[in-house]
């Protein structure tokens, strides 16, 4: 009986922890209700997950202290002795979360969200100290519970879930609706405006090119490290394709273009209104174990105008292939392919072309992405890389629906040749996911150091995967620079880096299933940006951040950049002799 009410103790000790974090994915997802057939399922299901665990955890640190206390423990069925410690240490840790959360989010949150989060954090603090010293006190005078202990208790709990939610305050509206209308929609080309094409990467990092570049293993990396401008770019979090590239193409933070994570999700009973998961408690793994539905945006999503939109509405024809948020595809001056076609094209490619034209735009160019699978066009891969294409996925714990990295790439790559041959387009941009998945499952193999656990044998047959995959993206980039006229830019942009997977990070892959997983972007490491061209200065740069893409793209066509764009033109990129007849001009907003 003494162990059943251990576990009584324990499952109302869950049972705080889901509300603590119940309360804090409210101040993350401002739009969600507080109405309890909003609030409910939520609490029910953070319930179902985390607060199983947290019970399981406590009992066993009760039964621990039990085996090994100086006394015989024998609590009530709800102890004042053991909840005090409780609420302790879970206000403690929701308010951690809380305070971790607001610095990591920050870029995704509305400044008056943030403000209410910030005093949510602070009420939560206070109320975490304060049942802090609370236990100490009780454990060092009142070993026993009393009628006015458990009253004291209940109010400070009480107030450690008040003050936050009141300072959480009603719902509020994360941002407009939709996206202001296009105007001047329509094929056109403008020829006296130089040429500017963009190489979009995933995952790559300037630390793993740059020592490559230097030895020659890169050599076109290489000429545009020595030759171009370089500089970090600070991405943001969470750092998914989806949030980060919709903040490259408006130029704008998450809380004002409507991205701020890759998908909507709905608690099982619940509204789709979460739209940020909390982070540093595995919130990821509400999805992956079935408690969360995710369904990811779509092009309707983005509540501002990205580069695409801009440009066509000036005049000037782009070319878009690959681009996160794309699916359905909207009218452009010139063409755009979704990212959704790669998903598509290695499960049914007549079924994708034929019964999905909102894949593309030009519907006619349908007929040009079902050529682009001849691989005649491009040179083959090395190889290392057809090894690599040929075992993929590296192991039964990868995601066997998962495209082919290298097919995606290639297809991507000859579905821009070709379009751009019918659709001449002003500014070109394709992206290259490929080396992200390749970096997820083959860094620990490039940097064995960093792991530990890498045989020499799997050092022999993987140890340059990675560097292939980079080698391959070279050829991608002389094949650019060669294609550049005298007044044309060539950039090459990553909206963020790879690094080495934490080792508690291993050991959950390792429990779920998925040990080949070794290369994370979680925590934002750095991407870059590489300028090429003529009217470049070469040399390396102060850090900038995704956001500056937008608008120094707009500054090199000798176009004014919105005010509300919260990324800045970066002129440094660009000689003198370039910057002195072109200063910075400005608009309101590009969204009108």
């Amino acid at each position: 009986m003494r162990y059943l009410r251990m576990l009584t103790n324990s499952a109302l000790g869950g049972l705080i922890v889901a509300a603590y974090l119940t309360v804090l994915v409210l101040h993350l997802n401002p739009a969600l209700g507080m109405s309890p057939a909003r609030v409910g399922p939520l609490f029910v299901t953070l319930a179902l997950f985390y607060g199983i665990h947290a019970a399981a955890l406590f009992y066993v640190l009760i039964v621990v202290r039990q085996i090994f206390g100086a006394e015989v423990f024998s609590p009530g069925w709800f102890s004042v002795r053991l909840l005090i410690w409780l609420f302790a240490g879970a206000s403690a840790a929701g308010a951690t979360l809380m305070w971790m959360n607001l610095v990591g989010f920050q870029a995704a949150l509305d400044p008056q969200v943030t403000q209410r989060m910030t005093a949510g954090a602070v009420g939560l603090t206070a109320c975490a100290a304060v049942l802090g010293a609370f236990a100490l006190l009780h454990y060092s005078f009142g070993r026993r519970g009393s009628t006015l202990t458990a009253l004291m208790l209940v109010v400070i709990a009480l107030a450690s879930f008040a003050l936050p939610l009141a300072a959480r305050g009603p719902a509020v509206d994360e941002g407009p609706a939709g996206r202001p209308a296009v105007v001047s929609i329509g094929r056109a080309q403008t020829d006296a405006l130089p040429r500017v094409s963009i190489i979009l990467l995933d995952g790559a990092s300037l630390e793993f090119i740059a020592p490559a570049a230097a030895e020659g293993r890169l050599p076109n990396f290489g000429k545009l490290l020595d030759t171009g401008a370089v500089m970090h770019l600070a991405t943001l979090r969470p750092t998914q394709p989806a949030p980060v590239w919709t903040a490259v193409a408006t130029g704008k933070l998450p809380y004002k273009n409507g991205i701020r994570s890759a998908a909507t999700y709905a608690f099982r009973g619940g509204d789709r209104h979460i739209t940020l998961l909390p982070d540093y408690c595995f919130a990821q793994a509400l999805v992956r174990f079935g408690f969360l539905v995710e369904e990811p945006h779509t092009s309707a999503a983005v509540a501002t105008r990205p580069l695409w939109d801009i440009l066509g509405g000036l005049g000037i024809s782009t070319g878009i292939v690959g681009w996160p948020l794309t699916f359905p595809a909207t009218p452009v001056r010139g063409y755009l392919v979704s990212d959704e076609f790669s998903r598509t094209v290695g499960g049914s490619p007549q079924f994708a072309l034929e019964g999905d034209p909102a894949i593309a735009y030009p519907e006619e160019a349908l007929p040009l992405l079902a050529a682009a699978r001849d691989t005649s066009t491009l040179p083959p891969p090395s190889a290392g890389l057809e090894a690599t294409a040929a075992s993929w996925p590296p192991s039964e714990g990868a995601n066997p629906a998962a495209t082919n990295p290298l097919s995606m790439d290639m297809t991507y790559e000859r579905v821009a040749s070709n379009l751009q041959s019918s659709y001449p387009a002003q500014v070109t941009a394709v992206r290259y996911p490929g080396l992200d998945a390749i970096g997820h499952y083959y860094l620990r193999y490039a940097m064995p150091g960093a792991f530990g656990d890498v045989t020499d044998e799997d050092r022999r047959r993987y140890g340059r995967v990675l560097e292939h995959y980079y080698a391959h993206i070279d050829t991608v980039i002389a094949r650019a620079a060669a294609a550049l006229g005298p007044t044309d830019l060539l950039l090459v942009v990553s909206g963020f880096g790879m690094e080495p997977l934490s080792p508690e990070k291993r050991l959950l892959e390792r429990a779920v299933g998925n040990a080949s997983l070794s290369g994370t972007h979680e925590r934002a490491p750095d991407g870059f940006l590489i300028a090429y061209g003529a009217a470049v200065r070469s040399g390396r740069l102060t850090r900038g951040s995704i956001l500056d893409v937008a608008p120094t793209l707009l500054y090199f066509l000798g176009l004014p950049v919105g005010r509300d764009m919260d990324g800045y033109a970066r002129p440094d990129i660009f000689s003198q002799s370039f910057t002195t007849e072109r200063p910075i001009t400005f608009i309101p907003s590009y969204d009108r």
